[in-house]
C-alpha cells in the first residue's frame, strides 16, 4: 500500500537552465535515477504540463510532484481475517484458532493477512509490550501451521506468559502426519538448529545452531505414514518440521523438506501436514492450570481420512 506526498515549488533562479531531473535531485533530496522514475510515471508537471527528464527548467516555473511514499511494511493493518476463530477471550488473554495462510504478525517479507491485524480490526485491546509489531505476542505459529495459540490482552499476562515460555513451562502439543514410521516409534530428537547455508527461507540441524528439543510418539501407524503427537520443550522456528526432515521421516506435503510431491498430491495437501492441537499454561491472573485445544482443519483431516483407506 503506498500514500503520495504533493509537492509544489517554484523553480529557483539559481537553477535556470537546468535539466529537469537535476534540478529535482537537488530541490527534493532525491536521486537522479528517483527523479527519472516518477518523471517517467507521469508523476512531475511544470507549470502544469507533462515533461521529459531531459528538458530545461526555467527559474520561477512551477515544479508540481507526486512522492510516493511506502508505507511502514511492519505497520498493522486493521482488517478482519476469515477462518480466525476465538477459543477462549477474557480480561488478560484471548485463545486462537489460527488457519493455514496467515501469519502471526507482519514482517518485510509477508504482505498477507495477520492474527494482529484480525484482533486490531475486530476490536481487541492488545498488550503493548513487545515490539510495535509484535504487541502481545508471546509465541508464534508458522504461516503453513495451523491451530490453537495465546495472545496476550494486559501487560501483567505478557509478562508473566513470557517468563513461562521462556522457562519452557508451557505445553506445546502437536499433531504430525509423517512420512514412513519413526524407528522408534517414540523418541526425543535433541538437535541444534539454525538458518540453512544454502537457503534463507529454511533451516537445518547444524553444529552451532540452537538448541532445539522435540518429544514424539505414534498415534498410529498407516502403510505410507504415521501420525504422531509431538511435544516441544524449545520453539525454533521450523522446528518440528527440521527435525522430522533430519530423521527421513518429512512432515506430509512439507516439500520445503523433503515429503514426497506424489503421496502430497495423493493426498490434496498443499502445506505441511501439522497442527497446534493443545496449549497448556498457568493462566496469568488466577495461577490455575488452562488448556485449550483446536480440532483438525479440513484439509488436514481429509489427508489423514486418505492415509487410513489406504491398505
Amino acid at each position: 500500500m503506498t500514500t503520495s506526498d504533493h509537492r509544489s515549488l517554484a523553480v529557483p533562479e539559481s537553477l535556470d537552465g537546468e535539466r529537469l531531473d537535476v534540478a529535482m535531485a537537488q530541490l527534493f533530496g532525491v536521486s537522479r535515477s528517483r527523479a527519472a522514475d516518477l518523471i517517467a510515471s507521469g508523476l512531475v508537471r511544470l507549470d502544469g504540463a507533462g515533461v521529459a527528464k531531459s528538458e530545461r527548467v526555467l527559474g520561477g516555473a512551477i515544479l508540481d510532484v507526486e512522492l510516493p511514499q511506502e508505507t511502514d511494511p511492519l505497520a498493522v493493518v486493521p482488517e478482519i481475517v476469515e477462518g480466525i476463530g476465538i477459543i477462549h477471550d477474557d480480561e488478560s488473554i484471548v485463545v486462537i484458532d489460527k488457519p493455514v495462510g496467515v501469519a502471526v504478525h507482519p514482517s518485510p517479507g509477508w504482505r498477507g493477512p495477520t492474527v494482529v491485524g484480525h484482533l486490531a480490526g475486530a476490536g481487541f485491546r492488545i498488550s503493548t509490550s513487545g515490539a510495535k509489531e509484535r504487541e502481545g505476542i508471546v509465541q508464534r505459529l508458522d504461516v503453513g501451521t495451523s491451530g490453537v495459540m495465546v495472545v496476550c490482552k494486559s501487560e501483567h499476562a505478557y509478562s508473566v506468559l513470557k517468563n513461562a515460555f521462556r522457562r519452557r513451562t508451557v505445553d506445546k502439543t502437536y499433531h504430525a502426519l509423517v512420512q514412513g514410521h519413526p524407528d522408534p516409534l517414540a523418541g526425543t530428537v535433541d538437535a541444534p538448529i539454525g538458518r540453512h547455508p544454502g537457503a534463507d527461507y529454511k533451516f537445518a540441524v547444524l553444529d552451532g545452531g540452537r538448541p532445539s528439543v522435540t518429544h514424539y510418539e505414534t498415534l498410529e501407524a498407516h502403510r505410507f505414514a504415521s501420525l504422531l503427537e509431538v511435544h516441544l520443550e524449545t520453539g525454533r522456528t521450523h522446528q518440528i518440521r527440521v527435525h522430522m526432515s533430519a530423521l527421513k521421516h518429512p512432515c506430509a506435503g512439507d516439500l520445503t523438506y523433503g515429503a514426497d510431491p506424489v503421496l502430497a498430491r495423493r493426498l490434496d495437501l498443499t502445506r505441511q501436514w501439522l497442527h497446534a492441537v493443545r496449549l497448556g499454561f498457568e493462566h496469568p491472573d488466577t495461577g490455575k492450570y488452562v488448556e485449550y485445544e483446536s480440532a483438525y482443519p479440513a484439509d488436514l483431516q481429509h489427508a489423514l481420512d486418505v492415509v487410513r483407506e489406504i491398505h
